[in-house]
């Protein structure tokens, strides 16, 4: 076992108070932090700390013992790497719009960009592995976010409620093929229109929201409202328009959305869990200054409509511990709240599955006591890794609430 200290990201659409609180430090803290990452990416590895205070890093320690880290069958199907990475992830503005390629795709991508000879860095570059890319986010506090293609007969009904007349030819394009290939037509033509032509029909649909709003009855107040914070922050970007498009969620703490290939979604704004496959392949497809690579983005979106239900993954319950089911082969992610005091909850909590393992602390402080002995207290903040031939553990509340998210790689799908 080794605890872990986190890599906070600094990026600009962060929070400046939900990690720092977590982490029990002052708030607001200096700069916006995005995300605290636990795990082994290259780009941010989690330190570890020996009990003789020594730090080394997780990525070198896998890197040291990969099997006994990860485990004969995990080095078998992803090789000597940790195939997933945790994060908490804190917006405090809405990120970019994008979406993942599938296994196949990546694969072909890198490989493709490779023989062109473009720098690993490069930022033209769309695929920086050959990873695919699937992830969850749990909701820590209420979470928004754009997500997966909506019914096109709900989105006709949109667009309809606006009125501006600016919008009558794409309206007509979803009215009149209300399925897959009118979203990918209708998507397709508006994130290629000329800036010119962004530049008067943005301002005419965020003036026709306004009004709408005003009348105080859409059904779509939140698409409304979102697409006016869209349109105040990217006034020219194609993206605001695509955002009409999606299915704009709401998640309560507990809730949670699992997003496979080719779903174009992006995260407006609250604080989650995320774990995801441990990869940086990311197609744009507005709402950021980064590149975009329009054709290799139609290549791999999922122009499927999608209702939101649909986008949750199933839970499955034992005992303290809520566990997100999913498709995805290189990580599973389960909630656990732990009562010190026994009235409410469990006090405490026993793995025997073989590692790697991840354990975050989000509340309160843990014990995590190995059955050969020995016993690691960790805080709100920290992790602390249980590699594959690490002694099983027990995790005991050393506070009245403490709750926990525990990452690892299944060995197998879990029964019905």
């Amino acid at each position: 076992m080794r605890l872990l200290e986190g890599v906070v990201r600094p990026y600009a659409w962060g929070s400046r108070t939900s990690i720092a609180a977590i982490r029990g430090l002052p708030t607001p803290s200096p700069h916006p932090e995005a995300e605290l990452w636990f795990g082994a990416h290259p780009a941010g590895p989690s330190t570890c700390v020996d009990t003789d205070g020594e730090p080394a890093t997780l990525l070198a320690e896998i890197d040291a013992h990969p099997t006994q880290s990860l485990g004969v069958a995990a080095v078998a199907e992803f090789g000597p790497r940790l195939p997933f990475l945790l994060k908490v992830l804190a917006a405090d503005e809405p990120l970019s719009l994008q979406a993942h390629p599938s296994a196949e795709q990546a694969a072909e991508g890198f490989a493709r960009e490779n023989a062109l000879g473009l720098a690993p860095d490069a930022p033209e570059r769309n695929y920086r592995d050959g990873w695919h890319k699937p992830e969850v986010i749990v909701a820590i506090t209420e979470f928004d976010a754009l997500a997966g293609f909506r019914d096109p007969a709900q989105t006709v009904d949109l667009l309809r409620e606006l009125q501006v007349a600016e919008l009558d030819p794409y309206l007509g394009m979803l009215a009149g093929q209300p399925d897959c290939n009118g979203l990918r037509a209708l998507f397709t033509t508006w994130i290629t229109l000329p800036e010119a032509v962004i530049a008067t029909l943005v301002p005419a649909v965020l003036d026709a929201a306004v009004s709408l709003l005003a009348q105080g009855d859409s059904e779509f107040r939140s698409e409304l409202q979102t697409l006016l914070e869209l349109g105040e922050s990217y006034p020219r970007d194609p993206g605001v328009l695509a955002a009409l498009l999606l299915n704009r969620i709401h998640l309560e703490p507990g809730e949670a959305l699992y997003l496979s290939a080719g779903n174009l979604h992006a995260y407006l704004q609250g604080t989650g869990v995320e774990i995801m496959a441990n990869s940086d392949n990311v197609l744009r497809g507005g709402l950021t200054p980064k590149h975009i690579d329009v054709p290799e983005l139609l290549r791999v979106l999922d122009f499927s409509p999608v209702a939101p239900q649909d986008l949750a993954p199933q839970i499955r319950t034992i005992n303290a511990e809520r566990i997100y089911l999913t498709e995805a082969r290189e990580f599973r992610l389960s909630r656990v709240e732990l009562d010190g005091t026994g009235l409410r909850h469990a006090s405490s909590i026993s793995f025997d599955m073989p590692g790697p393992q991840i354990l975050a602390v989000l509340r309160g402080t843990i014990e995590v006591r190995s059955v050969t002995g020995g016993t690691t207290t960790v805080h709100a903040g920290q992790a602390i890794w249980i590699a594959d031939d690490d002694p099983d553990v027990t995790v005991r509340a050393a506070a009245a609430k403490a709750t926990f998210f525990r990452a690892l790689v299944p060995a197998a799908p879990v029964a019905d």
